[in-house]
């Protein structure tokens, strides 16, 4: 059992600062904030830290809060790389060793959701809890336009974006669509991927984002899942965030990632969407402090991991509906999962 350094280097400033290190020769740009226990924000596919604004000057009050834009977005370098789950979780763990940070409360959004399990995975003595927000990676069902966007036209359909009032017109049909369809599912989320959206017309973040997205989707949907480890984080406290409105990544995953790991928790925000943080962040903020409050940090356990990889994933650590318990287990059974 190792035993983990109780203090962490202090960050006194309570609003968010934009820093940067170079590692492996790439610019990595994050943002920090506060002092006291590590929290460690992962945003989703082509967002980039600020999407944390709403929440992180809040968390920093009490804890020390960083929000990095992964390799590939936002300010970060945007070279020809690797940009599965994988390689960001090895990315984030270099991160934390540069800034001198030896655990922390991972928090995961969407793509980074699926980051923060396969950092969970690759490096369990690094991880006090984690938190899962609309988190991909737990089985296929993922949004139609990124299925779409993971075609090979799909990058064609990117670079079109970089034509004069492509994107402003694209963008007004958008804000109209989204008036029409008001609080409905697709509507609750469609000003949020327009955002997004607008961060994709300079080449390097493109060609960033269509490698991100077909190392995690296809045509069919998603191909990485989580489901068949979720049994590995008996030993970590786990908290699940989702909205009930999502239209990225449905509200039935959450269900479902609840069922495969032990002792989670989870919190369903009625009416939000894909961003739920966004939609009603003091709820949000509550929900992560309560969450830590409440739970004693994972301690790592070489010998329990050993065991409980030994006897493998058990029908009897689902839980939830009979419903529910299928799914997961016909999701797990299924031909297509990727495993590293």
């Amino acid at each position: 059992m190792t035993e983990r350094k109780p203090n962490l280097r202090s960050v006194r400033e309570l609003t968010p600062t934009l820093q940067f290190r170079t590692i492996h020769g790439y610019r990595r740009a994050f943002r920090v904030a506060g002092s006291g226990p590590a929290i460690l924000l992962i945003h989703g596919i082509g967002d980039n830290s600020t999407t944390w604004s709403s929440v992180q000057a809040k968390l920093a009050q009490r804890f020390t809060v960083i929000a990095p834009d992964l390799l590939g977005h936002g300010k970060s370098d945007k070279p020809r790389a690797d940009y599965s789950v994988a390689a960001y979780a090895n990315g984030m763990r270099d991160l934390l060793s540069v800034l001198d940070i030896d655990s922390v409360t991972v928090v995961g959004h969407s793509l980074g959701g699926g980051v923060a399990m396969q950092f969970a995975y690759q490096f369990p003595q690094l991880v006090n809890r984690l938190i899962l927000v609309g988190a991909g990676g737990v089985t296929k069902e993922v949004n139609l336009a990124l299925r779409i966007a993971s075609m090979p036209m799909g990058s064609e359909a990117l670079a079109l974006l970089r034509l004069p009032l492509v994107l402003p017109a694209l963008q007004a049909v958008g804000r109209c669509g989204g008036a029409v369809l008001g609080s409905t599912r697709m509507g609750r989320d469609l000003h949020e991927m327009l955002r997004i959206l607008a961060d994709l017309p300079e080449p390097t973040a493109s060609s960033a984002f269509a490698r991100t997205l077909r190392a995690v989707v296809d045509w069919r949907g998603q191909v990485v899942t989580m489901l068949d480890r979720c049994y590995l984080t008996q030993s970590v406290p786990v908290q699940l965030v989702w909205g009930s409105h999502d239209s990225v990544i449905p509200v039935s995953h959450a269900e479902m990632a609840h069922a495969a790991m032990p002792g989670s928790r989870l919190e369903i925000f009625e009416g939000s969407g894909h961003f739920p943080f966004h939609d009603d962040p003091e709820r949000f903020v509550e929900i992560v402090e309560r969450f830590i409050d409440s739970t004693e940090p994972a301690v790592y356990d070489q010998d329990y991991l050993r065991d409980l990889l030994r006897a493998g994933i058990s029908e009897s650590t689902i839980s939830g509906p009979a419903s529910t318990r299928v799914a997961v287990l016909d999701a797990m059974g299924a031909d297509e999962r990727s495993a590293t």
